[in-house]
């Protein structure tokens, strides 16, 4: 059993925030201070507090720990602990869900700005080559395959392929539907440029889609959301009102089972919900 007073809880907070933000230098960076110029050891820029912020974003999920030692100090039981333990695979699981989502988001975009910009640059008079070598720099649509498309263009190579190759990246599918109209106007001589246009459009439309989407079943999200923190309002309740619910939950039989019976009705419902939400999504 944990024993200490709220000082020793702060204390715990504290330096498990401070391991979280600190984030020490890359070798790679370090290497590149070290050897800077011929023979001369650059001094490293002086970076403001910011810096360490990216070192928190990529360790978010390691903030369950410092909750659970607080909840663990507060009620004297390591179950928190536990608890904070499990959770952190599985919080770190939905947030890398999300950036791979934002991401997808991030090329879907590009790649409509890619059908644009190649659009603008084949009625500005340049040939498709060139046209698809300026707009690929400039919208970075093309993630790792850019040096092969951009060689297939230059050189006269086999464009569609490098774009099929291009699109297999997630959130790049629009850029199958390039690769087919390049090959319609290499085949049949049809305006590259038209094609690109109708099918920046298809593409703004079905992400138009997405996004209202989206915006309709985010109050579903915020619903289930607020119903999954409602437990933790009670418990704030209880200990405002003086009676003591950590102690009662983590050190009796009956605190105990209504525990164990809570948290799985509490996963179970978020279950649901989030079921609910991947079939409207379909």
């Amino acid at each position: 059993m944990i024993t200490a007073d709220p000082l020793h809880a702060a204390a715990a907070l504290a330096g498990a925030a401070a391991w979280l933000l600190a984030g020490r230098r890359p070798g790679p960076a370090r290497a590149r201070l070290l050897l800077a110029g011929v023979g001369v050891v650059e001094r490293a820029p002086r970076r403001s507090p910011g810096w360490l912020l990216p070192g928190l974003r990529s360790r978010r999920e390691w903030l369950c720990l410092p909750v659970a030692t607080v909840l663990a100090v507060l009620g004297e039981s390591v179950l928190p602990l536990i608890a904070g333990a499990a959770a952190v695979p599985l919080v770190g699981r939905r947030l890398r869900a999300g950036e791979r989502r934002r991401e997808r988001d991030r090329r879907a975009e590009a790649v409509i700005a890619l059908c644009g910009a190649v659009a603008g640059e084949l009625r500005a008079g340049f040939q498709p080559g060139q046209a698809l070598v300026m707009a690929a720099g400039a919208t970075g649509a093309l993630g790792p395959a850019e040096p092969a498309v951009v060689a297939a263009a230059r050189f006269g190579g086999d464009v569609p392929r490098a774009l099929l190759d291009a699109a297999r990246e997630p959130g790049t599918d629009g850029l199958a539907g390039v690769a087919a109209c390049w090959r319609v106007a290499l085949d049949s001589g049809a305006g590259l440029g038209a094609g690109l246009d109708r099918l920046e459009a298809a593409l703004r439309e079905e992400r138009d889609q997405r996004e209202e989407l989206r915006a309709q079943l985010a109050g579903a999200r915020s619903t289930t959301g607020l119903l999954a923190l409602l437990p933790v309002v009670g418990l704030a309740m209880g200990w405002a009102l003086g009676a003591e619910p950590l102690r009662v939950l983590l050190h009796t039989p009956a605190g105990l089972m209504c525990l164990l019976i809570g948290g799985a009705l509490e996963a179970a419902g978020l279950c649901w919900a989030a079921r609910i939400v991947r079939g409207g999504k379909r």
